[in-house]
């Protein structure tokens, strides 16, 4: 993939409305999905599709990261738990907004990233250090529909699987006026996408953002079989 595919990927989705925030578009202009393939994908990086990559999972199309990394409003300083590494590259974007490469280290800004698929936890975590985000990226092979409560509470949570609704030990490790953006929905291939905020008693408010396509969440709070 040419450097110039991806920003003329990433131009078409700011002309679009999708990438609305500087800060988010040059995020994604700083993190091509190129880094996190393999090499026979390498030719469709800059497609605005969703890929596959092996154990019936697959890393989301650039224009749906970028809505969630928009609903997400993520901010510098931000600890961020994502559920489902898959290749890592969404949590790399993620890490350029909470911990940028070209600022100081912020103190707190980190991404928590678990896998529950023990050969993809492994391969994220390669792609993650090739990029050079593994000081600000952390990938758990565990069940992430239990969240990981040893690094709780979170400002942000964000999901990239669909749940058959939003699971509670997520809920209960986001902290108060946080967000979470999450697919939740039974049907295979089609959920809608929720961004749920934490209320002060311990409630959930919903917006529901649209309709998605997402590969099941597996695991204890996840699509069962």
């Amino acid at each position: 993939m040419q450097k110039a595919d991806w920003d003329k990927l990433i131009d078409n989705l700011e002309k679009q409305g999708i990438l609305r925030s500087p800060k988010v578009a040059l995020a994604m202009r700083t993190v091509p999905r190129s880094k996190f393939l393999p090499s026979e994908l390498q030719s469709y990086s800059a497609q605005d599709t969703p890929l596959s990559i092996g154990l019936g999972q697959t890393v989301s199309a650039p224009h749906m990261v970028s809505i969630m990394n928009e609903a997400l409003q993520l901010a510098v300083g931000h600890k961020v738990l994502e559920v489902g590494a898959g290749c890592g590259w969404h949590a790399a974007t993620i890490a350029e907004l909470v911990t940028p490469k070209d600022e100081p280290r912020s103190e707190w800004g980190h991404v928590y990233t678990t896998e529950i698929i023990p050969v993809l936890a492994d391969q994220a975590k390669k792609n993650i250090r090739n990029a050079g985000y593994g000081d600000r990226v952390t990938i758990i092979n565990t069940d992430g529909s239990q969240g990981y409560p040893e690094k709780a509470p979170y400002d942000r949570v964000v999901v990239t699987a669909a749940a058959p609704e939003v699971p509670q030990p997520l809920l209960d490790q986001l902290k108060i006026g946080g967000l979470m953006v999450i697919p939740v929905g039974k049907a295979e291939l089609f959920q809608n996408l929720l961004r749920v905020t934490k209320e002060a008693d311990g409630g959930a408010k919903r917006e529901n953002l649209g309709g998605v396509a997402f590969v099941p969440l597996t695991g204890e709070f996840g699509v069962k079989p």
